[in-house]
């Protein structure tokens, strides 16, 4: 038989992804995450689970102006346009299109934290954080507002009731605190932060190599079952 054996199971790489929906460097890190798992796909199945942050935890609901709030931040009107004209110019590498000039409000992201959580329960997740983040960074849509949450929400495939009802719900809002308190226990003190198969932690928006090149490490301590071997070491 010359045909070569293929392998039925691939080793599985679990990503924990921490991140904030007003993160522009995890939008940049998610596509370039996403690229790396492409370029290994045949090797690996990866299982991705999102997990909520908060850039700005203190942040009224109604939100602040967004040039107003980031140039406070950032220190001057010349800092804010640096630095949002060199993210723009970082995501537009990886087909990703910025318009900070549509943003008029860095909202509160709790609430669309509590709609990933949400999603993830539903099998959506990934479909809703991607949404959320083209909303914000691309279509500068208000994120403090609840109906263009339910509307992101619904157009990633949440149904609207389900959405109205978790936005009414202080449960929901108090869950992703406790969340966050889990995330900062572990040392987490920004974002975007993966942790790869609950042990080894990458952070900040690596490249799409230095992913992979991560994966192949870890894979190596992915040991096989015992087994019989040719040279009956084993058995």
């Amino acid at each position: 038989m010359n045909t070569p054996i293929k392998m039925l199971n691939k080793p599985v790489i679990r990503i924990d992804v921490v991140s904030d929906v007003v993160c522009p460097w995890c939008y940049i890190g998610k596509r370039r995450l996403e690229k790396a798992m492409q370029q290994l796909s045949s090797e690996y199945t990866f299982e991705v689970e999102y997990h909520p942050y908060e850039l700005n935890p203190h942040m009224p609901a109604h939100g602040a102006n967004h040039r107003a709030y980031l140039v406070d931040k950032f220190g001057s009107e010349d800092r804010y346009d640096q630095i949002t004209n060199h993210t723009t110019q970082v995501a537009a590498t990886e087909g990703l299109t910025f318009n900070f000039d549509k943003q008029n409000t860095s909202p509160n992201t709790r609430k669309a934290h509590a709609i990933v959580q949400l999603a993830k329960l539903k099998g959506k997740e990934l479909s809703v954080v991607e949404s959320l983040f083209k909303a914000y960074f691309t279509d500068g849509t208000d994120l403090t507002s609840d109906e263009n949450l339910i509307e992101v929400a619904v157009q990633a495939g949440l149904e609207r009731e389900s959405v109205e009802l978790l936005l009414a719900d202080e449960s929901a809002l108090k869950s992703i605190e406790a969340m966050e308190k889990e995330m900062s226990k572990l040392g987490i003190s920004g974002v975007p932060f993966y942790i790869i198969n609950s042990k080894y932690g990458v952070s900040g928006a690596q490249s799409s190599d230095t992913f992979m090149q991560v994966f192949k490490e870890v894979s190596q301590e992915l040991t096989a079952g015992e087994a019989c071997d040719v040279d009956g070491k084993n058995c």
